[in-house]
């Protein structure tokens, strides 16, 4: 949700499982963050039932934009495909749907944006996500990585710090036919522990260390993407696993420029 990726050094993408190097262009950056259209993907998923007529035009830059993605390094047949089915133009404001299909963020009000589709699509295959899964999301924004995501596993809890964000986002998700998604407005640093433990999470705003309820609700072999590192500079995208004896595997990816986590997070400074 609330990244600014601007991604500045080498960059990298994902192929199956490992990680093979990208070109610079192919990195973005998030923010808060009908007809024609398939079913959404995943066993366990519901089809999302109508959002409304759309014209063969959007479609084309959707697939245009889909095409891209896997030219630039995503080859999750899965990823790809819940990117075909979800419409981003439907979760950024009327006067920039015509850009939606572009690897661009985009801005959705209350200093937020959405990030670009390579960053939602890279950060998704990262998680490896699969139906079944019970995952964790830290920054609704416009609900549009809520949306990949369950179009690929059925059920998601996602947490909103910006109340307005937060209802917007469950109101949309549930128009949209996203039932899966549960939307709760507050402060992800604390995760949702009536929920955990999680089998992976997915943070999209950057804090300057990892928070220790997250930690702590991540289940034995789950999975963390967070970017981490300090406010308004460049930052490292992590892939935190947690190992059988509760210890934590850091690999650092990429660099990149998130918007910051707020709350408790920053009550440290």
């Amino acid at each position: 949700m609330k990244e600014l990726v601007l991604v500045l050094c080498a960059a990298f993408a994902l192929a199956g499982g490992a990680i093979v190097p990208a070109p610079l262009s192919a990195l973005g950056a998030r923010e808060t963050r009908g007809e024609g259209l398939p079913p959404v993907p995943g066993a366990g998923s519901q089809p999302v039932e109508s959002y409304g007529y759309e014209p063969p035009a959007v479609a084309t830059k959707r697939h245009a934009m889909v095409e891209g993605l896997r030219r630039e390094g995503i080859r999750s047949a899965e990823v790809l495909e819940a990117l075909q089915a979800v419409p981003r133009h439907l979760f950024v404001p009327e006067v920039a749907a015509s850009a939606a299909y572009e690897d661009i963020p985009l801005p959705i009000g209350y200093g937020q944006t959405i990030s670009a589709p390579y960053v939602v699509a890279y950060m998704t295959a990262l998680l490896a996500p699969r139906p079944g899964m019970k995952v964790l999301e830290v920054g609704t924004g416009s609900g549009y990585q809520a949306a990949v995501l369950a179009a690929m596993i059925g059920r998601l809890y996602s947490i909103e710090i910006v109340p307005e964000l937060a209802r917007e986002a469950s109101s949309r998700l549930s128009r949209l036919g996203f039932g899966g998604v549960r939307v709760r407005q507050g402060d992800g640093y604390y995760g949702w522990p009536e929920e955990a433990p999680f089998d992976a999470m997915i943070v999209t705003a950057a804090a300057d260390h990892l928070p220790p309820p997250l930690l702590k609700q991540l289940a034995i072999g789950g999975r963390m993407v967070i970017p981490l590192g300090p406010r308004h500079t460049v930052q490292t995208l992590l892939l935190v696993t947690k190992r059988a004896d509760g210890t934590f595997e850091r690999r650092p990816l990429l660099p990149v420029r998130f918007v910051p986590m707020t709350g408790r997070v920053q009550e440290a400074d």
